[in-house]
């Protein structure tokens, strides 16, 4: 396959991730929204979880394939491959309180709880997505 279209590819998957980096500027501002636009909110950042769970994949095929085609050091590839698979986790993770929350909001339920979990997991999810991205433009440092 041409290096132009998986680099392009790999492209669509990183900005599938950009939603990572937003998502907590999202949640800070969700307070001041009604109950009924929370759980619209909710809903749509589920939407985009998925979407970018999909991003995720795009990154790990066409990356791990890139790997292969290239010279760079094993603590390189190891460091990125953990901080993929940190991501895919804590997208996972962070679905299930998504869930509830919007299914708890439906119910007038508290929901205070599944918020505070989504607000750490997107702030770790954007951290690794930065980390990710300073070893991607920093490739010689290890």
């Amino acid at each position: 396959m041409d290096w132009h279209v998986l680099m392009f590819l790999h492209m669509i998957g990183m900005l599938a991730l950009g939603f990572y980096l937003v998502l907590p500027f999202i949640l800070g501002r969700m307070e001041k929204l009604s109950p009924a636009a929370k759980e619209g909110t909710l809903s749509a950042i589920s939407g985009f979880n998925r979407f970018a769970q999909y991003g995720l994949v795009i990154q790990l095929l066409t990356g791990g394939y890139m790997m292969t085609k290239d010279e760079y050091s094993v603590p390189w590839m190891i460091i990125v491959a953990l901080l993929l698979l940190a991501m895919f986790a804590l997208g996972g993770i962070m679905s299930k309180p998504l869930r509830l929350a919007a299914s708890g909001m439906k119910q007038s339920r508290d929901v205070s709880s599944e918020i505070g979990k989504i607000r750490t997991l997107s702030a770790l999810l954007a951290v690794s997505l930065l980390a990710t991205l300073f070893f991607m433009v920093f490739n010689e440092i290890i």
